[in-house]
């Protein structure tokens, strides 16, 4: 029976050993407890039938009650049931406090939930952020074109970072601008002369406005003068005219030959039936003798007429045969 005994008792210290050290966690109560963090035995069980690992709870709460911030383990357990980062939260709630920046508990977690990196919004509002823009391209109304990038300083809005815009719209918004400042100025020397005009253009439209960040300042970190943009337009629209000015003539000239073609033709189609109405001739002579239309004699005439034309012509051919080979 004594060895029994033991050997039960050794079984129960250890079911103790392991429900207090699991199930109840004794270190992290007494850990609180000296930190002056008040929270029940039943409390730290409840966390772990919900999932709640326990010291990271107590951790927080910890840290927030040194920092002297009043926060309860209920709040710290809903935001870790939605998925949100309690340890972030509470170094933003501690920095926040420390630098007089305005940040509820509710605030935060809504923040962190959002998706938006709230301790790193904290630091931002502590130390501004410079961002720098690609480099934009705009052309003035003299037809140069000018490339400018700029560097923007902003500062996190904590009361709009929940919906707010992000740093890409920032950008963007600077981006237009900066084309918009450029392509107003009458000539690109202008701009050259006074780069700070782009800024106090681009600062006069409010571009921060529904945004999560707040614009300090856009200073122009680089002018550079590109193209000729007017002057390759001009050269481009040039050689337009001159291609539709060719094909203008071209058409023409299609034209033309087509007509000509068509002439050919014509002449053709006529000597053709002039061939033809020659080939009748001696027919109809014929008819004309043997009907009596036409005598003898008539005939005789107008054959040696027509012989005394082939001789004037035969005459006049050898003066006018030299001008033609010339």
């Amino acid at each position: 029976m004594g060895t029994v005994a033991i050997i039960a008792l050794i079984i129960l210290l250890l079911g103790l050993i392991v429900i207090f050290s699991v199930v109840i966690p004794i270190p992290l109560w007494i850990a609180a407890v000296f930190s002056g963090v008040r929270i029940s035995i039943f409390s730290l069980v409840g966390m772990r039938l919900r999932r709640v690992p326990p010291q990271v709870v107590l951790g927080a709460m910890i840290q927030s009650k040194k920092a002297g911030l009043d926060i309860t383990s209920d709040d710290l357990e809903a935001h870790f049931l939605a998925g949100g980062n309690v340890f972030r939260v509470i170094f933003a709630l501690v920095a926040a406090d420390k630098a007089n920046i305005p940040l509820t508990l509710q605030r935060a977690t809504a923040i962190d939930l959002a998706g938006r990196n709230v301790l790193e919004a904290v630091k931002m509002s502590v130390n501004p952020k410079v961002i720098e823009t690609p480099m934009v391209t705009a052309v003035a109304k003299d037809g140069i074109q000018l490339r400018a990038i700029a560097r923007v300083t902003v500062r996190a809005n904590i009361e709009r970072l929940v919906g707010g815009a992000g740093e890409e719209t920032i950008l963007a918004r600077v981006g237009e601008g900066i084309v918009t400042t450029i392509g107003s100025a009458t000539a690109h020397k202008d701009v050259l002369e006074n780069p700070d005009r782009i800024s106090q253009r681009v600062l006069e439209k409010g571009l921060d406005s529904g945004t999560a960040f707040e614009i300090l300042s856009i200073d122009i970190a680089d002018v550079d003068v590109g193209k000729n943009i007017g002057a390759e337009l001009q050269m481009a629209q040039a050689y337009a005219d001159k291609e539709i000015a060719q094909a203008k003539a071209e058409e023409r000239r299609a034209m033309a030959v087509a007509q000509e073609q068509e002439m050919k033709a014509k002449i053709r189609e006529m000597e053709a039936k002039l061939v033809d109405a020659e080939s009748e001739i001696p027919m109809a002579l014929a008819e004309a003798l043997a009907s009596g239309n036409l005598g003898i004699m008539d005939y005789y005439k107008m054959k040696n007429i027509m012989a005394d034309t082939e001789m004037r012509q035969s005459i006049a051919l050898p003066i006018d045969k030299p001008e033609q080979e010339q």
